[in-house]
């Protein structure tokens, strides 16, 4: 059986999120196994999985990918919508913008220190959309 559903995220500030949470009260009742598969229906934001207990991941996530992808790089084309824009396309790509899970014994099964975080490379990203898909 395959469940799905697409998902509005609440505006977040650019950075790196942890909604693993807002993600399992989307799905109160999982399945003894199977696999939940999360896209995020953006060019220019990007999900990932890593450590959830100390908050400077996030703020050195931000910092070396913003080393690793500047703004107003003079070889840039593709400016028109801000200096934000390409590289949070490029982020989006080097990021991704799925992951998929595996579910066991009714939960998500991640590591003890893993979350999922939603990235969004936009200074004003907006609204976002996901969809997530559960396969069992």
């Amino acid at each position: 059986m395959i469940q799905q559903k697409e998902i509005t995220l609440p505006r977040f500030r650019r950075g790196y999120h942890l909604i693993t949470q807002l993600i399992e009260e989307n799905f109160r009742e999982l399945p003894e196994k199977g696999l939940m598969h999360i896209l995020v229906k953006h060019t220019s934001a990007g999900i990932t999985l890593n450590e959830n207990a100390d908050p400077t991941v996030r703020s050195d996530f931000e910092s070396f990918i913003n080393k690793m992808i500047p703004e107003n790089d003079p070889g840039y084309i593709h400016t028109y919508e801000g200096s934000d824009d390409m590289p949070a396309h490029l982020k989006s790509s080097v990021i991704g913008a799925e992951i998929t899970i595996p579910i066991s014994n009714y939960r998500l099964n991640l590591g003890i220190w893993q979350g999922i975080y939603f990235c969004e490379f936009r200074n004003s990203g907006g609204k976002r959309k996901m969809v997530l898909t559960i396969y069992n």
